[in-house]
């Protein structure tokens, strides 16, 4: 380099020192060296920063924080303002109109892909196709989806005002928000009596409605069944539980481990459901629906169609704080019947590896792609008539 150069080079890191300087200064602060890092930085923050701050925003900030830098994706913090939200997801209750939605490219709406049977939605008369674009005059376009989301969520029994877009043509509803039982899973008979039962989580009332789906399709003369257990988040472990007491013969389910080493072992007794399955996975098939489709496998009693699982192999326990917040933290490891930790393997690889496109994803998600046109459905169904 030449030495006019590197003068010039060296000049221009004094220049920008100086002007950092200059804008810049330090605060020694005088705290008691025995309180914690977190509980000085909220000082610091409450007494210097220039602008008003709440809190409750800066702690829930804090936790979250503190919760994801374990590294565990499966590990998360709740909000005391959120905690009943969650609690309702698990029981598959939810005060809201009663729609499943998909949210445009464009970020311009809101489109309706369901409708709940017995809604506030299907009372005002909402169809599969209608776009949201307002709330309560609040175009979904200016405050965001989250926001508009968030303003049709409410009290039960109470309105909401919509704009829709139905087939170009503009409509202004009025829906009341109502309390609604989700379907946790559902049946019907495909060709060659085989049974197809969809297991959207293995939440509150699970095992009671995944098991009636079966004794249902049973009485109908069903000689074979296949689970989809696609984009299932999983949920208890005790609704898991019976599901595969119900299926499988006498033997361990699974195993865990928690964090202090101690183990728990799950055992299905002798009655079973002898006849040929297949289940049904893909890359959002998490935790119990992992360990479903792995003990299923692992017993011979049925092959894996589909994509390949992340494996979700830790389990939770949830910890409520003083304030009404929560963490749900990982706090322990499952195995497979034959031992096998979905850690360490990175999940289930199906036998019967199929792909499905990106817009059969959307519609398999939202429940409107027929059987027929599932390819995956049709691989399981194919290998079931033919073995």
């Amino acid at each position: 380099m030449k030495i006019s150069e590197f003068i010039k080079k060296t000049a221009g890191y004094v220049i920008v020192a100086a002007i950092a300087s200059a804008v810049t200064y330090y605060i020694c602060l005088d705290t008691d060296p025995g309180i914690g890092k977190l509980a000085q930085l909220e000082a610091v923050i409450s007494e210097y920063f220039i602008e008003e701050t709440d809190k409750t925003t800066l702690e829930d900030g804090a936790a979250a924080g503190m919760v994801a830098a374990t590294g565990d994706r499966w590990s998360f913090y709740i909000p005391a303002s959120e905690y009943d939200n969650y609690e309702d997801q698990m029981e598959n209750t939810y005060v809201g109109i009663g729609v499943t939605i998909t949210v445009l490219e464009d970020g311009t709406g809101i489109e309706i892909k369901k409708v709940t049977p017995g809604s506030g939605a299907e009372e005002a008369g909402l169809i599969a196709g209608d776009v949201i674009t307002a709330v309560d005059g609040q175009e979904v376009a200016a405050v965001g989806v989250q926001k508009a989301k968030n303003l049709i969520r409410g009290k039960e029994n109470t309105p909401v005002q919509l704009s829709i877009l139905r087939n170009g043509e503009a409509l202004q509803l009025q829906v009341f928000r109502r309390a609604i039982q989700l379907e946790v899973a559902t049946g019907k008979m495909l060709t060659g009596n085989i049974g197809l039962v969809t297991i959207y989580n293995f939440d509150e009332r699970c095992a009671q409605e995944t098991i009636a789906q079966v004794e249902t399709l049973l009485e109908q003369g069903a000689k074979g069944f296949i689970f989809d257990v696609r984009y299932n988040s999983g949920g208890y472990r005790r609704e898991l539980v019976k599901v595969l007491d119900h299926l499988l013969p006498e033997g361990t389910l699974f195993r865990g481990v928690d964090y202090q080493g101690k183990e728990s072992v799950y055992t299905s007794d002798a009655n079973c459901i002898d006849l040929p399955m297949a289940v049904l996975i893909n890359e959002e098939s998490y935790s119990a629906a992992e360990f479903f489709a792995a003990a299923l496998h692992e017993y011979d009693w049925a092959v894996t169609v589909g994509n390949p699982t992340v494996g979700k192999g830790y389990f939770q326990n949830l910890v409520t704080l003083s304030d009404g917040s929560a963490v749900s933290l990982s706090m322990g490891k499952y195995f497979t019947p034959k031992g096998v930790s979905l850690v360490e393997t990175g999940g289930l690889t199906p036998d019967i590896l199929v792909e499905v496109t990106k817009e059969q994803k959307v519609a398999i998600l939202a429940g409107t792609l027929a059987a027929e046109e599932d390819p995956q459905i049709q691989a399981a169904l194919e290998h079931l008539l033919n073995s």
